[in-house]
Formats: C-alpha cells, structure tokens, sequence
C-alpha cells in the first residue's frame, strides 16, 4: 500500500470538512464501515450519512478517520494556532494526552459560537484521528469530563466484517466469484480483486470494478457514445483499442458492453477489459473487468457471474 505524506494541505482540508460538517455503556460502538469506534455518551448515535456519530438535536457531529501511521509525527510538528487562524478559528488549547492504546494530541479550536475538538491519535497501523464539532448551546450535555471519557476509549478493529461493507452498497452483489473485498466506497462502489490489499506486487491480477453512477444517456441512440466517453475515463493504460462496442440487456435492463485491449505502462503487460453499463431510473451501474490477457477467459467468465449477481436495493 502506498503511503503519502501528511501535508499541510491535507491537514487543513480534514479541519474544513470538520468545522463544515452537519449501545450499553461499556460497549465500543464501530459505524458501519469504520475500523475505528468508541463509547459514545447517551446523546450520540452512529450516524448513517458520514463515518462517525451525530447528535441532531444538539446540532453535534463526531468524525472519525484514519491516515496512514507517518502521519501523527507530522501532526506533532504542525502549527496548530497557524492552521486553525487560516480557516478563521482560534486556538484554546493543545496538549499531549497517554490513551490506554497510545498516544495522542488533543487539540482544541473556537469559531464563533462553536468549539471543534480534534484527537488526533497513533495506532500500531494507522494514524486515527477524531473531529468534534460541538455548539455552545450543548456543552451543557456534553461537558468537558465527557469527553475526555469518550477519547480514551478509542478502539480499533482488525478489519471491517465483509458484510458490514457489502450493506454500505447501494446495490446488492448476489456472487462474489471468488474474488475479495478490495475496498468499499459507501454508497457508490466496490473493488473486487484477487489480490490482497497489502499486498505489494506489480503484477496485474484479475480485478472488478462495480459502482453506481448518477445520470446517464437522455436518448437511447446516445447509449454507445456515453458508453465510450465513460471508457475513456479508465486511467493508467496505454495503446487502448476497443475491440467491440454494443447495445446489450443485463439484468432485464438496457445495457451496453464494450471489450477492449490494452498495454499496463508499468509492465507492458498486455491487458483485456470489459466495460459493462446497465441504465435505468436515473442511475447507471458501472462495471469494470480487467485481467492479463493470458488469464482473460477464466477471469471474464467470473466477471460475468458478479455481473449477473447484482441485485437493486
């Protein structure tokens, strides 16, 4: 996996999106696709619309996220005071806290009549951080000794059950052919692979691509020239020449296929794909297959099964 470095950038874009963003006791709650959790106090429940937990009423919103390890020594080096001034809040406090799984700095800003809380955290394999926005109006409901308690909870788990991430899919994958999990992106899509997520290897293994898309082509004589302007978007190949490029029906529905051949730029391994576009309700279910060409017939025939084992929700 590659690792990127903590930017200043990235770091003030994480704050924006957390000023800007709308169980038993004892028990750490994980929202639906999170490796990370905690025990939230009476008030907040995991939300269904962002990674992390929301209290309506109260106007409050926890975010929790995750950033590769290196990034918590560039948090320590950071200027607090400058990147909060810069995104027109003011720094209160900053200080370094012991959590029962690591260490950790807590950093405190003010934006009119809001506080944001951020924990940002060191894991053995991830760097976590949580963003509080908490109004003036709820720290009554939410005093400071609540809080703290809430951080030091923190947990991570090993990984996010596989039909955890499935149910965060706008559609339903009925076959998986036997490919794993390579990464959900809630509601829109899903990686399937042969390889491991970890795994380091130039080699180009079979692979599916299966998201849902908004719009799609107003007139069905557009259909193939949609088809290949999506296509074209496909990045990191070279020599791409479509081999055909037609009107089909999937699942009961208009569809459109287009197979191709291409060359990977980092190995010159020559590459088969399929496009597969299945139209209807506003909406279009975008696949693609991609696999060496010596291992293309097998890998295609699986990449049919996942095609014909999606269901709507």
């Amino acid at each position: 996996m590659t690792r990127y470095p903590m930017t200043r950038f990235r770091w003030m874009l994480l704050l924006m999106v957390a000023l800007a963003l709308p169980a038993h006791a004892d028990d750490v709650v994980y929202p639906p696709g999170s490796r990370l959790g905690l025990v939230p106090p009476p008030g907040l429940h995991a939300s269904t619309s962002f990674p992390g937990f929301e209290d309506r009423d109260n106007n409050v919103a926890l975010l929790l996220g995750a950033l590769p390890p290196e990034a918590y020594a560039q948090f320590e080096k950071s200027d607090s005071a400058e990147g909060l001034k810069k995104l027109g809040a003011t720094l209160e406090k900053r200080e370094t806290l012991e959590l029962p799984n690591g260490k950790a700095l807590l950093v405190i800003g003010r934006q009119e009549k809001l506080s944001t809380w951020m924990l940002v955290a060191a894991l053995p394999d991830m760097t976590a951080m949580i963003t509080l926005r908490l109004p003036d109006t709820a720290k009554e409901v939410y005093p400071d000794k609540v809080l703290r308690a809430m951080f030091a909870s923190l947990a991570a788990r090993a990984e996010v059950p596989i039909e955890e991430q499935l149910g965060l899919l706008p559609f339903r994958l009925g076959e998986l052919a036997g490919f794993r999990i390579g990464g959900v992106l809630p509601g829109r899509g899903v990686l399937l692979t042969d390889v491991a997520t970890d795994a380091a290897s130039t080699v180009i293994a079979p692979h599916i691509i299966v998201a849902m898309m908004p719009g799609g082509p107003a007139e069905a004589a557009d259909r193939d020239d949609v088809a290949r302007q999506i296509f074209r978007s496909i990045p990191d190949l070279k020599e791409v020449r479509i081999t055909a490029s037609e009107s089909i029906r999937i699942g009961g529905q208009q569809g459109h296929e287009i197979m191709a051949t291409a060359k990977d730029p980092a190995t010159g391994a020559d590459i088969s794909l399929v496009q597969w576009l299945r139209f209807g309700g506003g909406a279009y279910l975008h696949l693609v297959g991609m696999a060496t060409t010596p291992a293309w017939t097998p890998a295609y025939a699986r990449f049919r099964s996942v095609r014909d084992g999606i269901e709507a929700k």
